[in-house]
């Protein structure tokens, strides 16, 4: 009896099921090798929230919990910076992506998922400390989980555009710092967006992380804004964030760098 033999899968066919299975081994090993990978997501945003918890209204810490979440999310985009720039400068790896099938788009969720792994104890503990300080309306959890895939996406986007830009391997922290720093500030994650200076104010009404800020703290305290109003900062988180990353993926530079 004979057995028909396929044929064998080229790299382009084989490709497409292997990479996120692929980067996130990579994440996974990291934080397995490295623990302390998963500890600093954490102390970063706790630093915040324990000068706040002692400085601000006890009433406000639910909001800065989720803003810290926010925050940890956005930092995302500086490890994919960060990677993204030492595998094309120091490594050259970035150059074996480039010339398979693999094309730029697969490899920004490739590398993004790669960070988010490291992220996500930070995620889950802060998620933890939000449901032990206040009631969670059932509806605030999926709305979280959303616009955190949003500005997951985005400034991982980000992060692999300016990581094109970067030179040398002394200017990924520099770079990577100033940028995601500057941006964390402008939006206001961790206090109430009347509270800004108007000028501040302007600024941060043209971040995606704004409107998910606003958005979160609505679902998380129901009757503080209409639905319209809540419905209007979700088109606006979209598609800000759907504009940031066309953007970003068209500045980015994938070939010839």
């Amino acid at each position: 009896m004979s057995v028909a033999l396929s044929p064998p899968k080229t790299v382009a066919e084989t490709s497409g099921g292997q990479v996120v299975p692929a980067f996130a081994i990579i994440g996974w090993r990291w934080i397995s090798r490295n623990p302390a990978a998963t500890v600093a997501p954490i102390l970063i945003p706790f630093i915040f929230l324990y000068f706040l918890r002692i400085i601000s209204p006890a009433s406000l810490f639910p909001a800065e919990v989720v803003g810290a979440m926010l925050f940890t999310t956005q930092n995302i985009g500086s490890w994919v910076l960060g990677d993204s720039a030492t595998w094309r400068i120091h490594t050259g790896l970035q150059d074996l992506f480039v010339a398979s099938p693999l094309g730029k788009v697969r490899y920004l969720f490739g590398i993004a998922l790669s960070n988010l792994i490291p992220a996500a104890p930070a995620l889950v503990v802060l998620a933890i400390v939000l449901a032990s300080v206040t009631v969670v309306p059932l509806l605030f959890w999926p709305v979280l989980i959303a616009a955190i895939a949003v500005l997951w996406v985005l400034f991982s986007a980000i992060g692999i555009a300016i990581s094109s830009r970067v030179k040398s391997q002394r200017e990924i922290w520099p770079v990577g710092s100033l940028v995601f720093t500057v941006v964390g500030m402008l939006t206001p994650l961790y206090y109430p967006l009347s509270a800004v200076p108007p000028l501040w104010r302007d600024a941060a009404l043209c971040l995606p992380s704004t409107y998910a800020a606003l958005l979160l703290r609505g679902v998380l305290a129901p009757g503080s804004l209409g639905a319209s109003t809540m419905e209007l900062y979700a088109v606006l988180l979209v598609v800000s964030a759907i504009l940031g990353t066309a953007i970003a993926l068209r500045l980015y530079r994938w070939r010839g760098v």
